[in-house]
């Protein structure tokens, strides 16, 4: 397809901030077999295209087996990402698993149901994995979905903990990345729509608009609108961590502080923080 400059440019950028991520991260490795979980949306079509050009150019050798799960969502178009798949030249694997029907059956009408389809999603594609023997599993979540995962912790969970950009499974047998960490969402939508992948969404659930990370999204694209650059901030700071400063007993030693204790920067309680620079925002292709 012949692509306009600024999609070209969009393309640059998204493949510099995902090499750096996987860089950062040391997502991949020389041998490695990833399994790149393709649900049909615009964030995992991104992620296997980004992954493919990356393959031709990485100085390292690894294998991509690109995997679907039809979910038997009534109406569900089977035949799109199989024929896509082919067209574009990529290995991979449709697994059919009907979890529409055990989240309808288990979850009381009006309550949602992202947690539970998130947890047969993610039994499956374990199992997948070790029978096509990955190593690895590249999932599609970019930079707005650690920082909302950020604010629904802390605002309902109580904890401060994010959606890291690499991790190792429970069962110790794959490691989970994640290589749009870097990339906003917004940038993703407007690359999406230009590439004019094939689109499949998610209506297992519906819109569930009173979902609390949908109340977290509204949250932070208010903020971005009145304050630019707020989820970059955000995620800088989760790469920027001063365990002194928070109230972890068990990641400093508040009990054992004497004056001889090294502290990181000191009482800065009442200083104006230094916020980081907004970065560049690629021309839309809208």
């Amino acid at each position: 397809m012949e692509r306009s400059q600024t999609l070209q440019r969009l393309e640059k950028w998204l493949l510099r901030e995902t090499g750096k991520a996987i860089a950062d991260y040391n997502m991949i490795e020389e041998g490695d077999t990833i399994l790149v979980c393709v649900s049909g949306g615009k964030d995992s079509h991104t992620l296997l295209h980004l992954l493919r050009l990356l393959q031709a150019r990485a100085p390292v050798n690894f294998r991509l087996i690109a995997m679907n799960l039809d979910q038997k969502q009534p109406g569900f178009p089977a035949d799109i990402l199989p024929g896509h798949f082919e067209k574009i030249g990529v290995e991979y694997r449709i697994v059919e698993a009907d979890t529409y029907s055990v989240v309808k059956e288990k979850v009381p009408e009006g309550k949602t149901t992202c947690s539970l389809c998130s947890r047969l999603r993610r039994g499956i594609i374990y199992r997948t994995a070790k029978e096509l023997g990955a190593n690895k599993i590249a999932l599609g979540h970019h930079r707005d979905d650690m920082v909302h995962t950020l604010f629904l912790n802390m605002l309902f969970g109580g904890k401060l903990k994010a959606m890291p950009p690499k991790l190792v499974t429970d069962d110790k047998a794959h490691v989970v990345i994640r290589p749009l960490a870097y990339c906003a969402e917004s940038d993703i939508a407007r690359y999406s729509r230009g590439m004019e992948f094939p689109i499949i969404p998610c209506n297992l659930c519906g819109s569930q608009e009173n979902l609390q990370r949908q109340k977290i999204r509204e949250m932070m694209q208010d903020w971005d609108r009145r304050y630019p650059g707020r989820t970059e901030a955000v995620m800088t700071a989760l790469q920027n961590v001063v365990p002194s400063h928070l109230a972890d007993s068990q990641l400093f030693d508040f009990k054992g502080l004497t004056l001889d204790s090294p502290v990181e920067e000191g009482d800065m309680v009442f200083d104006e923080p230094e916020l980081p620079p907004v970065g560049f925002i690629p021309l839309s292709v809208d």
